[in-house]
């Protein structure tokens, strides 16, 4: 087998990846770009971006309805979802071609297959065997396997948005991001919505008081919750139904099962062990500066790199920046500053957090001012005829900083960045304050909260 020495090997075209590789041939290095799947990404294709269609359609047709009588009179909207689906495509469709052209045009050589290492610095792709001086990994993350029977009768998030049409009654395993934003989607078309959910509630990972509210708010949409259950099996039934067994005896039949139970680095088929590469179920192990503790070869960026960040492109892009400063560098220095990073659920409305929970504030022994409102009946809330909102927001009472900030409501998903900017720069409660807003908006309600 014949090899090709590269300077730089990237595995992987989502935001890491690409940023890496583009300013490595841009400083003159000879560059390769592997890519398994479409050219382009998970967020790009079959993630953010498109989700984001999905989620806009379903927060329109929610808009009109609840605006009836209010702000429209008999509002006969409904979401097509082939039309739906066709316009996912006009973002979706280019993004392959243009994206390895563009590579192309930057002088870095793509490569199409599967990526297994075979030595400290060289891997082999079907046929080819590859080597280069630096090797990046940055292939994002996959579903976690679901290891119960009929497994193979489960949808997963990425073909979801395929879809051609959906149908009456959709189940989805897991009470996380993508369970959440889908089951509102689908709500908002007409059809039954079951999630199943191992925990006592969902969204563990955001303030319990602001998924109550809306919790209470998915289930008066059409959204039933079996909390604290486990999906232990499916089968696909003579008429093509799925029996859906939970580990209480209990069966829910539906006619999908869209898997929203989480997802792990994307590193399995990489035989991450040929090339002496420590790695864990978080992912390949990093140095603070971005650089396997094992394989000095080798640099990991975004969901598959052990770096303690959440699973988010905006830490994946600042990952990829510190990886492409180090990557040749004798003494690295340049290290993540993630400042604080929000996080949002698309569900409708957007629930977002950033910053400290109550809890672990108070665990990290901040005398807190914990400041906790319903705001589901204020008036710029009603005005957009919605029904469910609030905020709560951790502050020190010492030194007055913001050290959390969690919104439920329109246009939480925005207004959450207005927080990370101020936590970032340790602004105060007073400093938050004090700044005028235009009027009326749903930013100049941070003045309020604070």
């Amino acid at each position: 087998m014949n090899n090709t020495h590269f300077d730089v090997i990237v595995l992987g075209t989502g935001p890491a990846g690409s940023t890496i590789a583009r300013k490595a041939a841009k400083s003159g290095r000879r560059v390769a770009i592997v890519e398994s799947r479409e050219f382009g990404g998970t967020c790009a294709l079959r993630g953010c971006n498109p989700k984001k269609v999905y989620v806009n359609a379903a927060s329109l047709v929610d808009q009109v309805r609840r605006s009836d009588g209010k702000l429209v009179v008999d509002p006969g909207v409904k979401i097509d979802w082939p039309t739906l689906l066709t316009f996912k495509k006009e973002f979706t469709e280019p993004v392959a071609t243009k994206s390895e052209k563009s590579f192309q045009d930057d002088g870095i050589t793509t490569i199409h297959g599967q990526s297994t290492f075979c030595g400290i610095d060289a891997l082999t792709v079907d046929d080819r065997r590859l080597s280069a001086e630096r090797i990046v990994v940055a292939t994002g993350a996959t579903p976690a396997p679901l290891e119960i029977p009929g497994a193979d009768c489960i949808t997963h998030s990425d073909e979801f948005m395929e879809l051609a049409s959906i149908p009456e009654r959709v189940l989805f395993i897991g009470g996380g991001y993508i369970s959440m934003e889908f089951s509102h989607v689908v709500a908002r078309c007409g059809k039954q919505v079951t999630v199943v959910n191992r925990h006592p509630h969902v969204l563990s990972g955001f303030d319990p008081d602001l998924v109550q509210l809306l919790q209470t708010h998915s289930t008066a949409q059409g959204i039933a919750f079996r909390h604290e259950r486990e999906v232990v099996g499916i089968e696909l039934t003579d008429n093509g139904e799925r029996r859906v067994s939970l580990d209480n005896g209990d069966s829910i039949v539906c006619d999908l099962v869209v898997h929203g139970a989480g997802r792990v680095p994307n590193i399995a088929a990489l035989q991450l062990d040929e090339a002496n590469i420590q790695h864990n179920s978080k992912g390949i192990i990093v140095d603070r500066f971005m650089q396997s503790s094992s394989n000095p070869h080798v640099f990991a960026a975004g969901d598959c790199a052990a770096s303690g960040a959440q699973m988010l492109t905006p830490t994946a892009n600042e990952e990829a920046r510190i990886v492409a400063s180090n990557l040749f560098a004798d003494d690295p220095e340049a290290v993540p500053d993630y400042g604080k990073v929000p996080k949002v659920v698309f569900t409708v409305p957007a629930i977002a957090s950033v910053g400290m929970s109550e809890q672990e504030a108070r665990d990290a022994g901040h005398d807190i001012d914990v400041r906790f409102k319903d705001t589901s009946s204020s008036g710029s809330v009603r005005k957009l005829g919605s029904t469910v909102a609030g905020y709560k927001l951790i502050v020190d009472k010492t030194s007055d900083i913001v050290l959390g900030a969690h919104l439920l409501g329109p246009a939480a998903e925005e207004s959450i960045n207005l927080f990370a900017l101020a936590m970032k720069f340790n602004l105060s409660a007073t400093d938050i304050k004090s700044t005028l807003f235009a009027f009326p908006t749903f930013a100049s309600d941070v003045r309020q909260m604070v």
